[in-house]
């Protein structure tokens, strides 16, 4: 080979080591910047926040969250519904109506229901409707955007009995329904040694507080869903989770009582049936040997277990959209005894003696007649004498002192309007009232506890009339305001030719 082939193939060879070398950067630079992208890519992917729900990541979920400027987080009520399980309506379950400032959700086992405003849940057991409604909390009130109603997520977890948890440091929502978890639990209580789940609907709901109501076959226990420790030892006959207050109701030797879940006995087991009445007012009512009273959380007597019925069966009056029929007008307590039935306050102290035939009127020969039990926005109760009807306050007073021949309800066009009849002339009850000065709580802003609560700050309804004052364990007389209603109203019928209703209490 002579030197001119050398120095070409020196060159050649150089040449071909550069483009090597040039490849090789090229390859090293694309990797850098790959491993730069896929690095970028995940740190992005880590400040984006992922939702979870049932252990699947779920991006539709996700985007009906709504954070607002002070960080509390609302979801739409209809929209996230079926993600959880549940189906949703507007009106309420019991008045069903096209109204967009109400709204039920229902699955299987329970109904919710929602009123635009108010903070307060009305849920029902679909398993046992006998029990009436109970209610819980949300930590703020429902509100609207865009027509549709909103809750936070403190409520979408009480709504829907669901966990909400959220992991900040990772960014990721991790959202879990009861269905699901007892689903996922039926499995583990086999390793801590029970049979399986409580099959109650109420008790499955214990779940999402970490707590499982458990059985071997033959008794009932409840454990932490985490280890298995127990919470309360599997030997009862029956156990069932109070939502409201989150004790248990237990039951031994067909006897009742009330143990929480801090393992601290509430009330003894002794009564032959407890039932909660009243989460606001704390009170139970209990029953022994075919008697009806009432005890507060605490297991003190408030009315002794002497009474025939306690309570009024308020599916006979479906149209004053009432959810219990424990406490009327936020404080009375129907209680019947002997066939007469008289009022206790939510304080245990009798206001009205037992002397009326029953409360509420009942239609018979008035086509246009609805069964009628309360005036909400006057808090006022019918009460019935020999077939003829007046006015009771929160009180237990007469707003005026007569005996009308009826007292009932009218519905026109959707609308409700409330009637008595004195002497054949027909009077509307509203006016008459405002006539009375008697307060109408609409217009003064005052709540009604037989329908939707706005707060819970107090865990005390407000009423729209001075209640009783208790600070002696007494009844109070009503209230100035009352007394010059009445009055006012005496001189108003006189000088207006009403009379005619005073003077048929006179005949009677």
């Amino acid at each position: 080979m002579n030197l001119l082939d050398e120095e070409f193939s020196d060159n050649k060879e150089n040449k071909t080591k550069k483009t090597i070398k040039i490849v090789v950067i090229c390859i090293v630079i694309v990797l850098i910047a790959i491993i730069g992208i896929v690095s970028y890519m995940v740190y992005l992917d880590s400040t984006q926040l992922k939702v979870v729900l049932n252990g699947q990541q779920n991006a539709d979920v996700k985007n009906l969250l709504v954070t607002e400027s002070d960080g509390t987080i609302y979801v739409p009520v209809r929209a996230i519904s079926s993600y959880l399980g549940y189906n949703c309506y507007n009106g309420e379950y019991n008045n069903k109506s096209e109204s967009t400032s109400k709204s039920y959700v229902q699955c299987e086992g329970e109904v919710a229901n929602l009123t635009l405003n108010s903070n307060k849940i009305y849920k029902l057991n679909l398993q046992n409707q006998d029990d009436g409604y109970t209610y819980v909390y949300m930590d703020k009130p429902v509100i609207a955007r865009n027509g549709e109603l909103y809750i936070t997520t403190d409520g979408m977890q009480k709504v829907f009995n669901t966990t909400f948890q959220y992991d900040t440091q990772r960014n990721v929502i991790s959202i879990y329904t009861s269905a699901f978890l007892v689903e996922q639990y039926n499995v583990s209580v086999l390793d801590f040694g029970y049979t399986q789940l409580s099959e109650n609907f109420e008790n499955n709901k214990a779940v999402v507080r970490n707590m499982l109501v458990v059985t071997d076959d033959q008794n009932y226990g409840v454990i932490n869903a985490t280890d298995g420790s127990e919470i309360l030892e599997c030997k009862y006959d029956d156990i069932v989770y109070q939502e409201s207050t989150g004790d248990f109701i237990v039951s031994s030797n067909g006897k009742y009582g009330i143990i929480g879940a801090d393992k601290k006995t509430k009330v003894d087991i002794n009564y032959d049936d407890i039932k909660l009445m009243d989460y606001d007012a704390e009170l139970y009512l209990v029953e022994r040997d075919n008697k009806y009273g009432v005890i507060d959380f605490n297991g003190n007597t408030k009315i002794y277990a002497e009474n025939d019925q306690i309570g009024i069966d308020i599916t006979q009056f479906e149209e004053n959209d009432l959810k219990t029929g424990y406490i009327l007008v936020d404080n009375l307590i129907p209680v019947e005894k002997g066939d007469k039935w008289g009022l206790f306050d939510k304080n245990g102290n009798q206001v009205v003696e037992f002397e009326y035939d029953s409360f509420g009127y009942i239609a018979n020969d008035n086509r246009d007649a609805v069964n009628l039990l309360v005036i909400p926005d006057y808090n006022v109760i019918v009460a019935c004498i020999d077939d003829r009807y007046t006015l009771l306050n929160s009180s237990g007073k007469q707003p005026f002192g007569a005996f009308v021949d009826d007292i009932y309800m009218t519905i026109n066009g959707g609308e409700k309007s409330y009637k008595m009849i004195a002497n054949d002339k027909e009077y509307d009850v509203e006016e008459y009232l405002d006539r009375l000065g008697v307060r109408s709580t609409s217009n003064s802003g005052s709540s009604n506890s037989t329908t939707s609560n706005t707060t819970n700050t107090t865990r005390t309804n407000n009423t729209a009339n001075n209640e009783t004052n208790d600070t002696n364990g007494t009844t109070d007389n009503t209230t100035n305001e009352e007394n010059n209603g009445e009055e006012n109203g005496e001189n108003m019928e006189g000088n207006n030719g009403e009379g005619e209703i005073e003077n048929q209490d006179n005949e009677g």
